[in-house]
């Protein structure tokens, strides 16, 4: 083991090896460089050079250091993941005796809020698909029934023709294989009908046998070719309809016990970052109507 190196060259020479031996695209080096660079400053102005006299406290003072100048959960979690990064190689590598960063918690990194769509214009965009060719009703149904229940694409794509009814509920198998009843909604409901009567039997093919969504070539619709629908109608994602679906209920006075259930979420806490994006909605109407806000 090498006692003399310094934290300098050992980071240098690091950040030469990931570019060379993982074939990293130079935006991630040059931030490697960037944060480690910082990290052996700071532990400079420490009086600490050598790469072995780096201590867990040191690190844990260096992420201290980070919070009081005010830099972001994400960027110190960023900064923090390269320093364990290069120690766990040194370690590795038998240039330290021991890994510092070991047992360091990283930040939690911010849950980015669910962009949940305007209902005004989500509900333009849906009346827009219209058409009566099969593959037009396949899609409005598609799209309705996935802001109408706030399913998971893959609940959506496992429906089979018989899930789906003139009852104005829909039983699902989620995740784990457990059960829950949605409510679906008189659109949806109309949609997803026409689509069945008028436009299902024209793409079945022999392998399609009793799944509800059909692609084009006959078979069974998967969720990649959901994902694909909902791109091409709405210009997003399926799960932005499932935000959208909490957001909108949340919004419209629902209480979050029912949203979680009608999501299929087992705990609470995965559904209350929906109140976020909810209080962000009650503020901006709360300064839009308050004539002293």
């Amino acid at each position: 083991m090498n006692t003399t190196l310094t934290l300098a060259d050992a980071t240098a020479d690091f950040v030469h090896r990931i570019e060379v031996e993982r074939g990293l695209s130079p935006h991630t080096v040059a931030a490697y460089e960037l944060d480690l660079g910082q990290f052996t400053e700071f532990c400079e102005r420490m009086s600490v050079d050598d790469v072995s006299e780096v201590k867990r406290r040191t690190i844990r003072r260096y992420m201290s250091y980070l919070t009081t100048r005010e830099y972001s959960r994400r960027s110190i979690a960023r900064k923090i993941s390269a320093v364990r990064s290069f120690f766990s190689d040194a370690a590795r590598r038998g240039l330290i005796p021991a890994n510092p960063a070991e047992g360091v918690r990283q930040p939690k990194r911010p849950a980015p809020l669910p962009k949940a769509l305007p209902s005004r214009s989500l509900g333009t965009q849906l009346d827009a698909i219209v058409g009566k060719k099969p593959v037009d009703l396949r899609d409005r149904a598609i799209v309705e029934l996935l802001y109408s229940s706030g399913l998971r694409v893959s609940e959506l794509a496992s429906l089979q023709v018989g899930d789906v009814g003139q009852d104005d509920l829909l039983r699902i198998v989620g995740k784990g294989g457990k059960t829950r009843v949605v409510p679906i909604s008189n659109q949806a409901r109309r949609a997803v009908s026409v689509y069945i009567d008028e436009g299902r039997s024209e793409l079945a093919g022999d392998q399609a046998y009793s799944a509800l969504w059909v692609g084009v070539r006959g078979g069974p619709l998967d969720t990649r070719g959901v994902r694909r629908v909902v791109q091409k109608r709405l210009g997003t994602f399926p799960h932005a309809l499932r935000h959208s679906f909490a957001t909108h209920l949340l919004e419209g006075g629902a209480d979050l016990r029912s949203v979680q259930e009608l999501l299929g979420h087992v705990e609470l806490a995965t559904t209350q970052i929906y109140t976020s994006v909810s209080r962000k909605h009650l503020l901006s109407t709360y300064e839009r109507s308050h004539p002293r806000a």
